[in-house]
Protein backbone atom coordinates (compact mmCIF):
# COMPACT_ATOMS: atom_id res chain seq x y z
CA UNK A 1 0.00 0.00 0.00
CA UNK A 2 1.75 3.36 -1.21
CA UNK A 3 0.34 6.53 0.76
CA UNK A 4 0.28 9.86 -1.40
CA UNK A 5 0.16 12.93 0.62
CA UNK A 6 -1.77 16.32 -1.04
CA UNK A 7 -2.86 19.26 0.07
CA UNK A 8 -6.12 19.10 -1.43
CA UNK A 9 -7.00 22.73 -2.02
CA UNK A 10 -8.23 22.41 -6.01
CA UNK A 11 -4.32 22.48 -7.05
CA UNK A 12 -4.43 19.95 -10.18
CA UNK A 13 -0.75 19.81 -10.15
CA UNK A 14 0.04 18.17 -7.19
CA UNK A 15 -2.81 15.31 -7.92
CA UNK A 16 -1.09 15.16 -11.48
CA UNK A 17 2.32 14.80 -10.12
CA UNK A 18 1.50 12.31 -7.54
CA UNK A 19 -0.30 10.40 -10.19
CA UNK A 20 2.54 10.01 -12.55
CA UNK A 21 4.45 8.68 -10.28
CA UNK A 22 2.06 6.03 -9.53
CA UNK A 23 1.67 5.15 -13.05
CA UNK A 24 5.26 4.77 -13.73
CA UNK A 25 6.07 2.76 -11.11
CA UNK A 26 2.57 0.55 -12.17
CA UNK A 27 0.54 1.06 -8.66
CA UNK A 28 -2.80 -0.32 -9.03
CA UNK A 29 -5.61 2.20 -7.76
CA UNK A 30 -6.72 -0.05 -5.14
CA UNK A 31 -3.08 -0.25 -3.71
CA UNK A 32 -2.55 3.51 -3.44
CA UNK A 33 -4.12 5.37 -0.01
CA UNK A 34 -4.97 9.29 -0.34
CA UNK A 35 -4.55 11.83 2.80
CA UNK A 36 -4.11 15.12 2.69
CA UNK A 37 -1.15 17.54 3.83
CA UNK A 38 0.73 19.15 0.26
CA UNK A 39 3.01 18.66 -3.09
CA UNK A 40 2.64 20.24 -7.15
CA UNK A 41 4.34 19.19 -10.58
CA UNK A 42 3.80 18.24 -13.96
CA UNK A 43 1.87 15.05 -14.57
CA UNK A 44 2.81 14.30 -18.23
CA UNK A 45 5.97 16.13 -18.42
CA UNK A 46 9.45 13.36 -18.59
CA UNK A 47 10.52 12.04 -15.17
CA UNK A 48 13.48 10.17 -16.21
CA UNK A 49 13.87 6.56 -17.00
CA UNK A 50 11.46 3.65 -15.60
CA UNK A 51 12.58 0.83 -13.72
CA UNK A 52 12.47 -2.43 -15.88
CA UNK A 53 9.02 -3.95 -15.87
CA UNK A 54 7.46 -0.04 -15.38
CA UNK A 55 5.14 1.22 -18.01
CA UNK A 56 6.92 4.30 -19.52
CA UNK A 57 5.66 7.92 -19.23
CA UNK A 58 5.54 8.07 -23.38
CA UNK A 59 3.24 5.14 -23.23
CA UNK A 60 0.76 6.56 -21.03
CA UNK A 61 -2.85 6.94 -22.61
CA UNK A 62 -4.01 10.41 -21.25
CA UNK A 63 -7.00 11.81 -23.73
CA UNK A 64 -7.29 15.52 -23.65
CA UNK A 65 -10.78 15.67 -22.28
CA UNK A 66 -9.54 13.77 -19.37
CA UNK A 67 -7.21 16.53 -18.50
CA UNK A 68 -10.00 19.23 -19.06
CA UNK A 69 -12.44 16.99 -16.88
CA UNK A 70 -9.56 16.14 -14.13
CA UNK A 71 -8.92 20.19 -13.61
CA UNK A 72 -12.52 20.45 -13.33
CA UNK A 73 -13.34 17.43 -10.47
CA UNK A 74 -10.08 18.07 -8.64
CA UNK A 75 -11.61 21.44 -7.36
CA UNK A 76 -14.68 19.48 -5.54
CA UNK A 77 -14.37 18.86 -2.00
CA UNK A 78 -15.19 15.38 -2.07
CA UNK A 79 -12.02 13.36 -0.11
CA UNK A 80 -12.65 10.28 -2.94
CA UNK A 81 -12.00 12.78 -5.85
CA UNK A 82 -8.37 11.68 -5.83
CA UNK A 83 -8.74 8.21 -6.05
CA UNK A 84 -11.35 8.34 -8.79
CA UNK A 85 -9.59 10.37 -11.18
CA UNK A 86 -6.66 8.18 -10.69
CA UNK A 87 -9.08 4.79 -11.10
CA UNK A 88 -10.43 6.47 -14.36
CA UNK A 89 -6.39 7.27 -15.60
CA UNK A 90 -5.38 3.43 -14.87
CA UNK A 91 -8.63 2.26 -16.48
CA UNK A 92 -7.95 4.38 -19.30
CA UNK A 93 -4.67 2.56 -20.14
CA UNK A 94 -6.80 -0.14 -21.56
CA UNK A 95 -9.88 0.91 -22.28
CA UNK A 96 -9.41 4.00 -24.35
CA UNK A 97 -12.96 4.95 -24.94
CA UNK A 98 -13.54 4.97 -21.33
CA UNK A 99 -14.81 8.69 -21.05
CA UNK A 100 -17.42 7.96 -23.69
CA UNK A 101 -19.35 5.41 -22.01
CA UNK A 102 -21.46 7.58 -19.70
CA UNK A 103 -22.96 4.33 -18.27
CA UNK A 104 -20.02 3.71 -16.32
CA UNK A 105 -20.22 4.08 -12.58
CA UNK A 106 -16.81 5.93 -12.38
CA UNK A 107 -17.41 8.07 -15.33
CA UNK A 108 -21.09 9.09 -13.95
CA UNK A 109 -19.75 10.16 -10.68
CA UNK A 110 -16.55 12.21 -12.57
CA UNK A 111 -19.79 13.96 -14.56
CA UNK A 112 -21.38 14.55 -11.10
CA UNK A 113 -18.70 16.02 -9.74
CA UNK A 114 -17.64 18.67 -12.41
CA UNK A 115 -21.45 19.24 -12.90
CA UNK A 116 -21.37 20.45 -9.19
CA UNK A 117 -17.80 22.73 -9.09
CA UNK A 118 -19.55 24.46 -12.46
CA UNK A 119 -23.02 24.98 -10.09
CA UNK A 120 -21.01 26.19 -7.32
CA UNK A 121 -18.62 28.67 -10.02
CA UNK A 122 -21.88 29.72 -11.55
CA UNK A 123 -22.88 30.79 -8.16
CA UNK A 124 -20.20 32.75 -7.05
CA UNK A 125 -20.20 34.71 -9.98
CA UNK A 126 -24.09 35.74 -9.23
CA UNK A 127 -24.19 36.18 -5.66
CA UNK A 128 -20.50 37.69 -5.15
CA UNK A 129 -21.38 41.02 -3.69
CA UNK A 130 -18.76 43.98 -3.24
CA UNK A 131 -18.47 46.74 -0.57
CA UNK A 132 -16.56 49.57 -1.24
CA UNK A 133 -13.49 50.39 0.98
CA UNK A 134 -10.59 53.18 1.18
CA UNK A 135 -8.60 53.30 -2.53
CA UNK A 136 -4.61 52.41 -1.86
CA UNK A 137 -4.18 54.25 -5.33
CA UNK A 138 -5.31 57.33 -6.48
CA UNK A 139 -7.99 57.17 -9.39
CA UNK A 140 -9.21 53.96 -9.10
CA UNK A 141 -11.85 52.79 -6.38
CA UNK A 142 -11.33 49.53 -4.23
CA UNK A 143 -13.91 46.70 -2.84
CA UNK A 144 -13.62 43.71 -1.24
CA UNK A 145 -16.13 40.89 -1.24
CA UNK A 146 -17.00 37.54 1.01
CA UNK A 147 -18.32 34.76 -0.53
CA UNK A 148 -18.74 31.06 0.78
CA UNK A 149 -18.10 28.34 -1.71
CA UNK A 150 -18.90 24.89 -1.13
CA UNK A 151 -15.70 23.81 -3.26
CA UNK A 152 -12.47 25.13 -4.86
CA UNK A 153 -13.27 27.21 -7.41
CA UNK A 154 -11.99 30.58 -6.11
CA UNK A 155 -8.50 30.32 -8.67
CA UNK A 156 -10.86 29.03 -11.10
CA UNK A 157 -13.15 31.78 -11.73
CA UNK A 158 -11.50 34.16 -10.55
CA UNK A 159 -10.71 35.18 -14.21
CA UNK A 160 -14.19 36.23 -14.76
CA UNK A 161 -14.05 38.80 -12.28
CA UNK A 162 -10.86 40.12 -13.44
CA UNK A 163 -12.58 40.48 -16.97
CA UNK A 164 -15.95 41.91 -15.33
CA UNK A 165 -14.21 44.36 -13.32
CA UNK A 166 -11.13 45.39 -14.58
CA UNK A 167 -11.45 49.14 -14.06
CA UNK A 168 -11.44 48.93 -10.24
CA UNK A 169 -9.12 47.06 -7.43
CA UNK A 170 -10.89 44.03 -5.76
CA UNK A 171 -10.03 41.29 -3.07
CA UNK A 172 -12.33 38.43 -2.88
CA UNK A 173 -12.03 36.12 0.27
CA UNK A 174 -13.34 33.13 1.04
CA UNK A 175 -12.99 29.76 3.26
CA UNK A 176 -11.26 27.90 0.65
CA UNK A 177 -8.72 30.95 -0.93
CA UNK A 178 -8.89 34.39 -2.19
CA UNK A 179 -8.37 36.37 -5.25
CA UNK A 180 -7.39 39.92 -5.82
CA UNK A 181 -6.60 42.07 -8.97
CA UNK A 182 -4.85 45.60 -8.76
CA UNK A 183 -5.61 46.35 -12.40
CA UNK A 184 -1.98 44.42 -13.70
CA UNK A 185 -1.75 41.16 -11.51
CA UNK A 186 -4.31 38.97 -10.60
CA UNK A 187 -3.38 36.86 -8.02
CA UNK A 188 -4.69 34.43 -6.33
CA UNK A 189 -4.16 32.37 -3.06
CA UNK A 190 -5.25 28.58 -2.06
CA UNK A 191 -5.07 29.74 1.80
CA UNK A 192 -8.55 30.19 3.93
CA UNK A 193 -9.06 34.20 3.83
CA UNK A 194 -10.64 36.13 7.03
CA UNK A 195 -14.32 37.71 6.60
CA UNK A 196 -14.07 41.41 5.60
CA UNK A 197 -16.55 43.61 7.84
CA UNK A 198 -18.35 46.33 7.63
CA UNK A 199 -21.25 47.31 5.50
CA UNK A 200 -21.20 50.51 2.82
CA UNK A 201 -23.71 52.13 0.18
CA UNK A 202 -23.44 49.56 -2.38
CA UNK A 203 -25.63 46.91 0.03
CA UNK A 204 -28.33 49.81 0.08
CA UNK A 205 -28.02 49.95 -3.83
CA UNK A 206 -28.25 46.17 -3.97
CA UNK A 207 -31.62 46.10 -1.82
CA UNK A 208 -32.83 49.07 -3.99
CA UNK A 209 -32.31 46.57 -7.36
CA UNK A 210 -33.75 43.78 -5.67
CA UNK A 211 -37.08 45.42 -4.72
CA UNK A 212 -37.43 46.52 -7.94
CA UNK A 213 -37.09 43.59 -10.13
CA UNK A 214 -38.62 41.32 -8.07
CA UNK A 215 -42.00 39.96 -9.50
CA UNK A 216 -44.82 39.34 -6.94
CA UNK A 217 -46.50 37.76 -9.71
CA UNK A 218 -44.12 34.72 -10.61
CA UNK A 219 -42.82 33.61 -7.17
CA UNK A 220 -42.52 30.10 -6.85
CA UNK A 221 -40.28 29.66 -3.59
CA UNK A 222 -39.11 26.90 -4.21
CA UNK A 223 -37.76 27.50 -7.54
CA UNK A 224 -36.29 30.52 -6.06
CA UNK A 225 -34.45 28.88 -3.11
CA UNK A 226 -33.27 26.16 -5.57
CA UNK A 227 -31.61 29.03 -7.39
CA UNK A 228 -30.77 31.44 -4.45
CA UNK A 229 -30.02 28.36 -1.78
CA UNK A 230 -30.51 30.23 1.47
CA UNK A 231 -26.87 29.13 2.64
CA UNK A 232 -25.88 31.96 0.33
CA UNK A 233 -28.33 34.90 1.95
CA UNK A 234 -26.49 35.92 4.85
CA UNK A 235 -23.71 36.98 2.61
CA UNK A 236 -26.16 38.93 0.43
CA UNK A 237 -27.74 42.41 1.78
CA UNK A 238 -30.51 41.96 -0.49
CA UNK A 239 -31.64 38.67 1.13
CA UNK A 240 -32.95 40.66 4.35
CA UNK A 241 -35.89 41.36 1.69
CA UNK A 242 -36.72 38.33 0.79
CA UNK A 243 -39.65 36.88 3.77
CA UNK A 244 -41.47 40.31 3.63
CA UNK A 245 -41.49 40.69 -0.37
CA UNK A 246 -42.77 36.97 -0.32
CA UNK A 247 -45.11 37.44 2.66
CA UNK A 248 -46.59 40.91 0.38
CA UNK A 249 -46.64 39.02 -2.99
CA UNK A 250 -50.30 38.33 -3.05
CA UNK A 251 -51.30 42.05 -1.60
CA UNK A 252 -48.93 43.11 -4.70
CA UNK A 253 -50.63 41.08 -7.55
CA UNK A 254 -53.98 42.47 -6.48
CA UNK A 255 -52.48 46.03 -6.58
CA UNK A 256 -50.91 45.41 -10.08
CA UNK A 257 -54.04 43.88 -11.37
CA UNK A 258 -56.10 46.87 -10.17
CA UNK A 259 -53.54 49.24 -11.67
CA UNK A 260 -52.79 47.75 -15.19
CA UNK A 261 -55.72 47.05 -18.30
CA UNK A 262 -56.59 43.61 -18.28
CA UNK A 263 -55.51 41.31 -21.45
CA UNK A 264 -58.35 42.41 -24.73
CA UNK A 265 -60.73 39.78 -24.63
CA UNK A 266 -61.52 36.99 -27.17
CA UNK A 267 -61.43 38.62 -31.21
CA UNK A 268 -65.36 37.81 -31.44
CA UNK A 269 -65.71 40.41 -28.58
CA UNK A 270 -64.09 43.24 -29.98
CA UNK A 271 -66.17 42.90 -33.09
CA UNK A 272 -69.37 43.03 -31.14
CA UNK A 273 -67.68 46.33 -30.00
CA UNK A 274 -66.75 47.72 -33.12
CA UNK A 275 -71.05 47.24 -34.06
CA UNK A 276 -71.75 48.67 -31.15
CA UNK A 277 -69.99 51.63 -32.52
CA UNK A 278 -71.93 51.36 -35.73
CA UNK A 279 -74.98 51.57 -33.93
CA UNK A 280 -73.69 54.38 -32.36
CA UNK A 281 -72.42 56.50 -36.00
CA UNK A 282 -75.64 58.51 -36.62
CA UNK A 283 -75.75 60.15 -32.97
CA UNK A 284 -76.09 63.89 -33.96
CA UNK A 285 -75.61 65.08 -30.34
CA UNK A 286 -71.69 63.92 -31.52
CA UNK A 287 -69.02 66.37 -32.13
CA UNK A 288 -67.22 66.78 -34.56
CA UNK A 289 -63.70 64.87 -32.77
CA UNK A 290 -66.25 62.08 -31.04
CA UNK A 291 -67.66 61.02 -34.36
CA UNK A 292 -64.13 60.94 -35.72
CA UNK A 293 -62.74 58.79 -32.75
CA UNK A 294 -65.84 56.29 -33.69
CA UNK A 295 -64.82 56.08 -37.08
CA UNK A 296 -61.49 55.75 -36.38
CA UNK A 297 -62.52 52.54 -33.81
CA UNK A 298 -63.08 50.79 -37.05
CA UNK A 299 -60.13 51.68 -39.45
CA UNK A 300 -59.21 48.39 -41.52
CA UNK A 301 -57.01 50.92 -43.80
CA UNK A 302 -54.06 48.60 -43.20
CA UNK A 303 -53.35 45.59 -41.79
CA UNK A 304 -52.08 46.65 -38.10
CA UNK A 305 -55.43 46.53 -37.04
CA UNK A 306 -55.56 42.93 -37.57
CA UNK A 307 -53.30 42.20 -34.30
CA UNK A 308 -53.87 45.05 -32.44
CA UNK A 309 -56.27 45.31 -29.64
CA UNK A 310 -58.18 48.19 -30.30
CA UNK A 311 -57.17 51.30 -32.46
CA UNK A 312 -55.88 54.56 -30.09
CA UNK A 313 -57.19 57.79 -30.47
CA UNK A 314 -55.80 60.94 -29.82
CA UNK A 315 -56.95 62.67 -26.70
CA UNK A 316 -57.09 66.04 -25.36
CA UNK A 317 -59.45 69.50 -25.41
CA UNK A 318 -60.90 70.07 -28.23
CA UNK A 319 -59.44 73.71 -28.44
CA UNK A 320 -56.26 72.90 -27.40
CA UNK A 321 -53.54 75.50 -28.96
CA UNK A 322 -50.85 73.17 -29.18
CA UNK A 323 -50.90 69.69 -30.62
CA UNK A 324 -48.25 66.81 -30.06
CA UNK A 325 -47.98 63.48 -32.49
CA UNK A 326 -46.15 60.84 -31.40
CA UNK A 327 -45.09 57.39 -33.48
CA UNK A 328 -47.57 54.61 -32.40
CA UNK A 329 -49.18 53.49 -29.33
CA UNK A 330 -47.44 50.76 -27.23
CA UNK A 331 -48.55 48.39 -25.42
CA UNK A 332 -49.57 50.04 -22.63
CA UNK A 333 -51.85 51.81 -24.48
CA UNK A 334 -53.11 49.29 -27.01
CA UNK A 335 -54.51 47.63 -23.46
CA UNK A 336 -56.22 50.62 -22.18
CA UNK A 337 -56.69 52.40 -25.02
CA UNK A 338 -55.48 55.79 -24.18
CA UNK A 339 -52.14 57.78 -26.27
CA UNK A 340 -48.94 58.41 -23.60
CA UNK A 341 -49.74 56.60 -20.61
CA UNK A 342 -46.98 53.84 -20.64
CA UNK A 343 -42.89 54.49 -19.71
CA UNK A 344 -42.96 56.78 -22.69
CA UNK A 345 -45.42 58.75 -21.28
CA UNK A 346 -44.69 59.24 -18.33
CA UNK A 347 -41.11 61.15 -19.27
CA UNK A 348 -43.52 63.45 -21.59
CA UNK A 349 -45.47 64.72 -19.06
CA UNK A 350 -42.53 65.55 -16.79
CA UNK A 351 -40.62 66.84 -19.30
CA UNK A 352 -44.12 69.22 -20.22
CA UNK A 353 -44.76 70.17 -16.73
CA UNK A 354 -40.93 71.22 -16.33
CA UNK A 355 -41.29 72.88 -19.40
CA UNK A 356 -44.21 75.10 -17.76
CA UNK A 357 -46.83 73.83 -20.37
CA UNK A 358 -50.24 72.74 -19.17
CA UNK A 359 -50.47 68.63 -19.83
CA UNK A 360 -54.53 69.18 -19.30
CA UNK A 361 -54.72 71.87 -22.22
CA UNK A 362 -52.86 69.97 -24.63
CA UNK A 363 -53.74 67.14 -27.68
CA UNK A 364 -51.74 64.35 -27.86
CA UNK A 365 -52.31 61.99 -30.35
CA UNK A 366 -49.97 59.31 -32.63
CA UNK A 367 -49.27 59.29 -36.86
CA UNK A 368 -50.41 55.78 -36.75
CA UNK A 369 -52.95 54.43 -34.51
CA UNK A 370 -52.05 50.32 -33.88
CA UNK A 371 -49.69 49.18 -32.14
CA UNK A 372 -47.30 47.38 -34.46
CA UNK A 373 -45.35 44.83 -33.06
CA UNK A 374 -43.55 41.15 -33.11
CA UNK A 375 -43.89 38.86 -30.65
CA UNK A 376 -41.17 37.35 -28.42
CA UNK A 377 -42.38 34.61 -25.91
CA UNK A 378 -45.26 36.32 -24.08
CA UNK A 379 -43.54 39.95 -24.64
CA UNK A 380 -44.59 42.13 -27.44
CA UNK A 381 -41.99 43.87 -28.84
CA UNK A 382 -42.61 47.54 -30.67
CA UNK A 383 -41.44 47.58 -34.29
CA UNK A 384 -41.40 50.88 -35.96
CA UNK A 385 -44.16 51.70 -38.28
CA UNK A 386 -43.18 51.79 -41.96
CA UNK A 387 -43.97 54.70 -44.62
CA UNK A 388 -47.18 52.68 -46.04
CA UNK A 389 -48.35 52.25 -43.03
CA UNK A 390 -47.89 56.07 -42.17
CA UNK A 391 -49.26 56.94 -45.32
CA UNK A 392 -52.25 55.18 -44.37
CA UNK A 393 -52.91 56.82 -40.84
CA UNK A 394 -52.47 60.43 -42.16
CA UNK A 395 -55.93 61.38 -43.37
CA UNK A 396 -56.49 60.64 -39.24
CA UNK A 397 -53.74 63.14 -38.20
CA UNK A 398 -54.54 65.52 -40.85
CA UNK A 399 -58.56 65.73 -39.45
CA UNK A 400 -57.62 65.98 -36.01
CA UNK A 401 -55.47 69.02 -36.72
CA UNK A 402 -58.00 70.40 -39.01
CA UNK A 403 -60.89 69.92 -36.12
CA UNK A 404 -58.57 70.79 -33.28
CA UNK A 405 -56.93 73.79 -35.16
CA UNK A 406 -53.80 74.59 -32.74
CA UNK A 407 -51.53 77.24 -32.84
CA UNK A 408 -48.57 75.02 -32.53
CA UNK A 409 -47.71 71.38 -33.41
CA UNK A 410 -44.98 69.08 -31.99
CA UNK A 411 -43.70 66.20 -33.55
CA UNK A 412 -42.01 63.92 -31.66
CA UNK A 413 -39.49 61.90 -33.81
CA UNK A 414 -39.26 60.96 -37.29
CA UNK A 415 -42.25 59.09 -37.80
CA UNK A 416 -44.35 61.88 -37.02
CA UNK A 417 -42.60 64.58 -38.41
CA UNK A 418 -42.82 62.08 -41.83
CA UNK A 419 -46.62 61.66 -41.63
CA UNK A 420 -47.01 65.76 -40.81
CA UNK A 421 -44.75 66.29 -44.09
CA UNK A 422 -44.81 63.93 -45.74
CA UNK A 423 -40.70 63.78 -46.24
CA UNK A 424 -38.23 61.45 -44.70
CA UNK A 425 -35.41 63.58 -43.08
CA UNK A 426 -33.03 62.97 -40.01
CA UNK A 427 -34.09 64.57 -37.11
CA UNK A 428 -31.26 66.57 -36.21
CA UNK A 429 -31.55 68.80 -39.72
CA UNK A 430 -35.18 70.02 -38.68
CA UNK A 431 -34.88 69.97 -34.27
CA UNK A 432 -35.92 72.57 -32.91
CA UNK A 433 -36.54 74.78 -35.72
CA UNK A 434 -39.51 76.05 -36.01
CA UNK A 435 -41.42 75.17 -39.94
CA UNK A 436 -44.58 77.18 -40.72
CA UNK A 437 -47.79 74.88 -42.00
CA UNK A 438 -51.35 76.37 -43.29
CA UNK A 439 -53.52 79.07 -41.56
CA UNK A 440 -50.18 80.48 -39.66
CA UNK A 441 -49.40 77.52 -37.65
CA UNK A 442 -45.70 76.27 -36.47
CA UNK A 443 -44.35 72.85 -36.24
CA UNK A 444 -41.57 72.16 -34.35
CA UNK A 445 -39.78 68.52 -33.79
CA UNK A 446 -38.01 66.67 -31.24
CA UNK A 447 -37.28 63.07 -30.32
CA UNK A 448 -39.62 60.77 -28.99
CA UNK A 449 -39.36 60.38 -25.07
CA UNK A 450 -39.46 56.41 -26.21
CA UNK A 451 -36.12 56.80 -28.19
CA UNK A 452 -34.68 58.01 -24.66
CA UNK A 453 -35.91 55.48 -23.08
CA UNK A 454 -34.19 52.90 -25.11
CA UNK A 455 -30.60 54.19 -24.77
CA UNK A 456 -28.00 51.72 -23.69
CA UNK A 457 -25.65 54.27 -22.15
CA UNK A 458 -26.81 56.32 -19.77
CA UNK A 459 -24.56 58.94 -19.87
CA UNK A 460 -26.36 59.61 -23.51
CA UNK A 461 -29.99 58.80 -21.78
CA UNK A 462 -29.27 61.65 -19.18
CA UNK A 463 -27.87 63.89 -22.13
CA UNK A 464 -30.39 62.92 -24.29
CA UNK A 465 -33.84 63.45 -21.84
CA UNK A 466 -31.98 67.03 -21.17
CA UNK A 467 -31.99 67.89 -24.83
CA UNK A 468 -35.87 66.58 -24.93
CA UNK A 469 -36.59 69.24 -22.24
CA UNK A 470 -35.21 71.54 -23.94
CA UNK A 471 -37.41 71.26 -26.65
CA UNK A 472 -40.03 71.57 -25.05
CA UNK A 473 -38.89 74.52 -23.31
CA UNK A 474 -38.68 75.78 -26.83
CA UNK A 475 -41.64 74.95 -27.71
CA UNK A 476 -43.48 76.99 -24.45
CA UNK A 477 -41.21 80.42 -25.61
CA UNK A 478 -42.72 79.83 -29.20
CA UNK A 479 -45.94 79.55 -27.72
CA UNK A 480 -45.60 83.06 -25.58
CA UNK A 481 -44.74 84.85 -28.65
CA UNK A 482 -47.15 84.27 -31.02
CA UNK A 483 -49.70 86.55 -31.40
CA UNK A 484 -53.40 85.45 -30.05
CA UNK A 485 -55.78 83.81 -32.11
CA UNK A 486 -58.37 85.86 -33.45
Amino acid sequence: MRTVMLEGRGEFGEWRDAARRLLVDAIAPEQVRWQLSGQGGDLFGVVGEPEPGQTAPSEMVVPKGFIEAAEAAICHSDPDRFSLLYRILWRLQSERNLLQVMSDADVSQLVRLIKNVRRDSHKMKAFVRFREVEAVQAGRRRFVAWFEPEHFIVSRTAGFFQRRFTDMDWLIATPKGSAAWNGEVLKTSREPAGRPEGEDETDELWRTYFANIFNPARVKIRAMQSEMPKKYWKNMPEASLIPDLIAGAERRVAEMAARQASQPPAFHERLQAQWRGRDEEGDPDLSPLDRLRQEAAQCTRCPLHCHATQTVFGEGPVDAEILFVGEQPGDTEDLAGRPFIGPAGRVFDEAVEAAGIDRTQVYVTNAVKHFKYERRGKRRIHMRPDAGEVAHCRWWVAKEIEIIRPRIVVALGATAYLSLTGESRPIAEVRGMPIPMQEDRMLLVTTHPAAILRMPDEDLKARSLAAFRSDLQGVRRLFDTLPAPS
